[in-house]
């Protein structure tokens, strides 16, 4: 048998990340322009190509027994009117729940089962959001400063980005004057 040796990780606050950082995942919107409703101003703003989120992945054994954790960013913008938001996804082992405590920001965790059932739940400093098993889960900033949660999950769960990248959320998020109002995806 192979035992994986104890370990620290450390938040910092200051700056936001894990360290030690482990794997860092960058979407830019190149990554995911197609995921915003608004082609145009999708197709605009990718000259610029900016930055949507980052994940810090503590490099953990993708295998039973182990919990994954990472720290997300998702930085505060808009394609359009629709709020920068993750890309989502189902967990491929669909039995894997998941746990987000929000650290810094104001946000909504958007999730939805196969059948198209909804959930939108409030991300603010502080709030420990648990995820159920089957769940897709997207998470939106809404706000004018970083969203910044720490997440935690199963080590072999994986992840099925496919489903929401072809069909999208049922619903989107998107601001209107200066309030956050949940949407029907069109697009869905």
């Amino acid at each position: 048998m192979n035992y994986f040796e104890p370990f620290n990780s450390y938040i910092d606050l200051e700056e936001m990340k894990l360290n030690s950082e482990g794997e860092l995942i960058i979407r830019k919107l190149s990554d995911m322009v197609d995921m915003f409703q608004n082609k145009k101003a999708a197709e605009e703003a990718l000259k610029e190509n900016p930055i949507i989120y980052k994940v810090y992945n503590v490099q953990i054994p993708e295998e039973s027994g182990h919990l994954q954790h990472c720290i997300s960013i998702v930085y505060p913008g808009k394609i359009g009117n629709e709020y920068y938001m993750t890309k989502g996804h189902f967990h491929k082992i669909k039995e894997t729940s998941e746990i987000y405590l929000t650290l810094k920001g104001r946000g909504k965790l958007i999730m939805q089962m196969p059948d198209q059932k909804l959930r939108v739940l409030d991300m603010e400093e502080g709030n420990i959001s648990y995820i159920p098993p089957y769940w897709a889960h997207r998470t939106v900033n809404i706000g004018d400063e970083p969203l910044i949660f720490f997440g935690v999950y199963r080590g072999d769960a994986g992840h099925n980005y496919g489903i929401i990248e072809e069909k999208g959320m049922s619903v989107i998020i998107v601001e209107e004057g200066d309030k956050a109002v949940i949407k029907n995806n069109l697009a869905n």
